[in-house]
């Protein structure tokens, strides 16, 4: 696969934490690309290296070992202020928790990303994804005034107005219930579908994997299998078979 046809792409990840005898190893040298315009799912047992995989891969944690490219843009060696600015400009990011300031409406949530930067929003854009995620009688609610399945679309919304070459959702379903989170899930699949996003999603959820068009599963920090247009079964399937190959 050639450099242009992957949004984000990593070489060689290696990343550990202590030291001596109590080190753990998070990666251990991960090779990964996350193709333009799909929906990745990466799966995992309990510290296999899910979320240090993606903080690497997103520029917020940097790995031991190894390389990473956003686009054509290398973030190795970047530093603190360009890393920054690519970070707010370029990627779009979904926690587990919700990450809104309590004192800010939906709306000014949402279009934070534009304020912090110093320029305007694309008005068109941006009322496309409030549209898209049914916010709108609620943007002049505060976070508080807001339930949790509305709190995360306020979040998704976020990160999909400016436009973002990637979205990284770390766990973004968590703290959601079902009907909450089948929600969430359609809109980013829907802006993989419709508005050409490209999203990469750390989910323990085999129901939350059926919506991407491919799962990595990682093992000891270690990329050891792919599955491409999953299933709720078929991605548990597989699960199992790790479990029952640890045994």
């Amino acid at each position: 696969m050639t450099q242009t046809t992957a949004a984000v792409r990593a070489t060689g990840l290696a990343k550990g934490y202590g030291s001596g005898d109590s080190r753990v190893v998070a990666l251990a040298g991960v090779d990964v690309e996350f193709r333009r315009g799909e929906f990745t799912a990466i799966m995992g047992p309990s510290g296999s290296g899910k979320s240090t995989l993606m903080h690497c891969v997103a520029g917020l944690d940097q790995a031991d070992e190894g390389r990473v490219w956003i686009g054509d843009t290398e973030l190795t060696g970047l530093r603190d202020n360009a890393l920054t600015h690519l970070r707010r400009d370029r990627v779009g990011f979904v926690f587990q928790a919700f990450n809104l300031l309590p004192t800010l409406t939906a709306l000014e949530n949402i279009t934070l990303p534009f304020d912090l930067a110093g320029r305007k929003h694309d008005q068109d854009t941006v009322d496309k994804v409030i549209e898209a995620l049914n916010l709108r009688s609620r943007l002049h609610h505060r976070p508080s005034e807001l339930s949790g399945g509305q709190q995360q679309r306020v979040a998704c919304a976020r990160a999909l107005v400016t436009r973002p070459e990637v979205v990284f959702a770390d766990e973004p379903t968590g703290a959601l219930d079902s009907a909450a989170s089948a929600e969430l899930l359609t809109f980013l699949r829907h802006s993989v579908d419709a508005l050409g996003r490209t999203v990469a999603m750390v989910t323990h959820e085999p129901s939350a994997a059926a919506y991407a068009d491919r799962v990595l599963f990682l093992k000891d920090g270690r990329l050891v299998d792919e599955l491409q247009a999953p299933s709720a079964d078929s991605v548990l399937e597989r699960m199992k078979s790790f479990e029952k190959a640890a045994a």
